[in-house]
């Protein structure tokens, strides 16, 4: 894998489940410095994910996306085996078609544009 893939998880404030998933994805960005990591509040950043973005009614939510196609969207459990075994599968190629079929691909450039000043790590 290589620094083109971004794993944004796309959280709320209010969530607390969200904030003690903060340091656990910190934790595996620290693990694996060669891909990118971004944190999106759907709510701060609702303008520019579109109205898709306030459909997500569980957190925390992860998008992959390679050179901002996606890979996977979805819930996941807020656990680093669970984060590092879809990160495994990815690089192993490894992920069921369709895991990110329902991106709306408005959604998708948004959050590969937002990555950037969202990020937990540098590329």
């Amino acid at each position: 894998m290589t620094d083109d893939l971004l794993v944004a998880c796309l959280c709320a404030a209010w969530c607390h489940t969200c904030t003690d998933y903060r340091t656990t994805l910190e934790a595996v960005a620290a693990a694996r410095p060669g891909l990118r990591f971004a944190w999106i509040d759907i709510e701060d950043d609702a303008d520019a994910l579109g109205d898709d973005a306030l459909d997500i009614e569980t957190f925390p939510t992860l998008m992959l996306l390679r050179d901002g196609r996606p890979l996977f969207h979805g819930p996941l459990l807020p656990q680093a085996a669970t984060l590092t075994r879809l990160l495994d599968a990815l690089a192993a190629d490894a992920l069921a078609p369709g895991a990110a079929s329902s991106v709306p691909a408005a959604m998708a450039e948004a959050v590969w544009r937002l990555a950037p000043e969202r990020a937990l790590t540098s590329p």
